[in-house]
């Protein structure tokens, strides 16, 4: 068989991305090698021929899935031209909503590979990446007037206003998916939508 071109290796690794990307935040990152490779239609051995490893693959997917969830919301920002009040109540409509309850392979990467990083080792890349994304978040998050007064805090721009949201959000979407099935999975979406759009 005659070798890949630089052009199909470069399709091939973003299929595998891609692939990981939506298995990983549905089913976590224990999903194998082979069963990925499956899915995104290509050689168990194409792997390598890609990545160094597996813990390789899971620090480059979560840099991808958080750079797809930031550009979503400069997305977002920009269709309510600039006004981050309106931009954040649609997130949350979104965010809170059955659909996204119900499609994790396409939802939150915070909801979705929480505890996969927490179980992996301090050092690792995927960390840190994880939780420059959860300031990232926050940081939009934040109230517009704690932006434009100007505060800070760990959380970035509107510190703990930021941070408090999403919280709210991340922890409503992780018990709506364990409870789901049940009348409290909708209510606990519910609760947490109000909760917020009433906050401000």
């Amino acid at each position: 068989m005659g070798r890949v071109s630089q052009a199909q290796a470069e399709e091939n690794r973003r299929r595998v991305v891609d692939t990981a990307s939506r298995l990983f935040r549905e089913q976590g990152t224990h999903v194998s090698v082979a069963d990925l490779m499956k899915a995104a239609d290509l050689t168990h051995g194409a792997f390598y021929k890609q990545f160094a490893s597996k813990e390789a693959l899971v620090d480059e997917v979560t840099a991808h899935v958080f750079d797809e969830s930031a550009r979503r919301n400069a997305a977002g920002l920009e269709r309510h031209d600039g006004q981050r009040d309106a931009a954040q109540r649609a997130l949350i409509d979104a965010y809170l909503s059955v659909e996204h309850r119900d499609n994790a392979a396409d939802g939150c990467p915070v909801a979705a590979l929480a505890i996969d990083v927490a179980r992996g080792p301090e050092g690792r890349e995927a960390r840190r990446t994880y939780a420059d994304g959860v300031a990232d978040f926050a940081a939009f998050l934040a109230p517009a007037e704690a932006v434009a007064g100007g505060e800070g805090g760990e959380g970035g721009e509107g510190g703990e206003g930021g941070l408090a949201r999403l919280c709210t959000l991340v922890g409503a979407l992780v018990l709506s998916r364990a409870t789901q099935g049940s009348p409290l999975s909708e209510e606990i979406l519910a609760a947490a939508h109000a909760a917020l759009t009433e906050a401000g």
